[in-house]
């Protein structure tokens, strides 16, 4: 399989005062294009740091970290930007919707600044929000939406750009089960699409819809192996 992310010895270090933290120390890691992939950990594990390494949000103290080729490691901040916004398609736990916008035009936001012109971003915007569902809201704000709804929004916009990787933090955070479910199914018809799916949680039962599970303690890879579910 095509190799999409490849990580070497990878630190991140912060200093408090005269206390230096190790959020990583030392990651090895190496995914592929199209697969589903669920990093989990306690807090302080190191799980967040890793995921905004990944998404071009935070850089690395040392080591290595290639995204479709180049290391990103060495990049500058506009090259950063220009990779989340092309390679990267981002969902929170808190779906970072603004409240004033329509679901159609969160879902275009990414598109406004790549560039492209109204006509094609609200076909495209349009397009997504059918795919996941909600082809009946596309006028609506986040406030006449549901939670599970409004997480649907979040998902067509990370889907929109026609991104590499789908990076997800805590999707399932903020909604009840059912509906937790019904979001988790969605990434499922995602992966099955072709994408690269990237979820991180510390909930057991959302890390074994992932096809993959990446166990992190004290900032080093504790343990990485396929799920066999069933």
């Amino acid at each position: 399989m095509q190799e999409i992310i490849r990580i070497e010895n990878l630190t991140k270090f912060y200093k408090i005062g005269d206390e230096v933290i190790k959020a990583l120390n030392g990651v090895n890691l190496s995914i592929s294009k199209n697969e589903y992939v669920a990093l989990m950990g306690p807090s302080g594990s190191g799980k967040s740091t890793i995921m905004n390494i990944i998404g071009c949000l935070d850089t690395p103290t040392s080591g290595r970290y290639f995204l479709n080729g180049p290391d990103v490691a060495k990049l500058v901040d506009s090259d950063l930007a220009e990779i989340r916004n092309k390679e990267i398609g981002f969902v929170f736990q808190t779906f970072n919707l603004l409240p004033r916008y329509s679901a159609l035009d969160n879902v275009a936001l990414p598109l406004v600044y790549a560039g492209v012109p109204k006509e094609e971003r609200n076909k495209r915007a349009k397009l997504v929000l059918e795919q996941v569902g909600l082809g009946e809201r596309i006028k609506h704000k986040p406030n006449e939406l549901s939670g599970g709804q409004r997480q649907r929004v979040a998902v067509a916009r990370a889907l929109v750009n026609r991104p590499s990787i789908i990076l997800a933090d805590e999707p399932t955070g903020n909604l009840d089960t059912k509906t937790s479910h019904e979001i988790m199914n969605l990434f499922d018809e995602i992966h099955a699409a072709g994408n690269t799916i990237i979820i991180v949680t510390h909930e057991e039962d959302i890390a074994r819809m992932a096809r993959r599970i990446v166990r992190l303690r004290d900032g080093v890879v504790e343990s990485d192996a396929a799920n066999t579910r069933a």
